[in-house]
């Protein structure tokens, strides 16, 4: 199975936050999914660690990067079960995955003066006819920034074409 394309946001952003950290900082894509952003994360300079629910997943995941030339490490685990290390990342990534409980723990791992990355669904994604469905996947209007406000903010918004997407990045202080 081919993997996705790497969202445009996180194109975008990867590089411009590597340029505002030391060199060949470690990142943690959370929900890595098949690796889709891990290309992107190496072209930058990161060091990545995926993580996923799924062991399908991460070989996939794996694969995709040995043929891309990127180097991962990855490991397979129940966030809600297993902790992420603390103040660990100079980059979280956390792309269409929304786990409300998570939010203390995905704040936590990053290092002072690292950063977070964020981009998911927002309730406005239903109006399409298609993707998540269920309140608890999708979020309400401003709650990205808001579940960030003790971080400093450089970027923020909330589409709504062609998919009703929140993004944020934002370094804890």
């Amino acid at each position: 199975m081919p993997v996705s394309p790497p969202s445009p946001f996180v194109a975008e952003w990867a590089p411009r936050v590597a340029a505002m950290l030391p060199p060949y900082p470690l990142a943690l894509d959370v929900a890595m999914g098949r690796g889709r952003h891990v290309p992107v994360l190496a072209a930058a300079g990161y060091r990545t660690i995926g993580a996923d629910i799924s062991l399908e997943s991460i070989r996939g995941a794996i694969d995709a990067a040995r043929l891309a030339g990127a180097h991962l490490r990855a490991f397979c685990a129940d966030l809600t079960v297993h902790p992420l290390p603390v103040e660990r990342f100079q980059l979280v990534l956390v792309s269409r995955y929304l786990d409300r409980e998570r939010f203390p723990a995905l704040k936590t791992a990053v290092a002072r003066g690292g950063f977070v990355m964020y981009e998911t669904f927002t309730r406005r994604q239903i109006e399409s006819g298609r993707g998540p469905t269920s309140p608890q996947h999708l979020l309400d209007p401003g709650e990205l920034a808001l579940r960030f406000h003790d971080f400093d903010i450089h970027f923020s918004e909330e589409s709504t074409a062609p998919d009703a997407l929140a993004r944020i990045v934002a370094r804890r202080r």
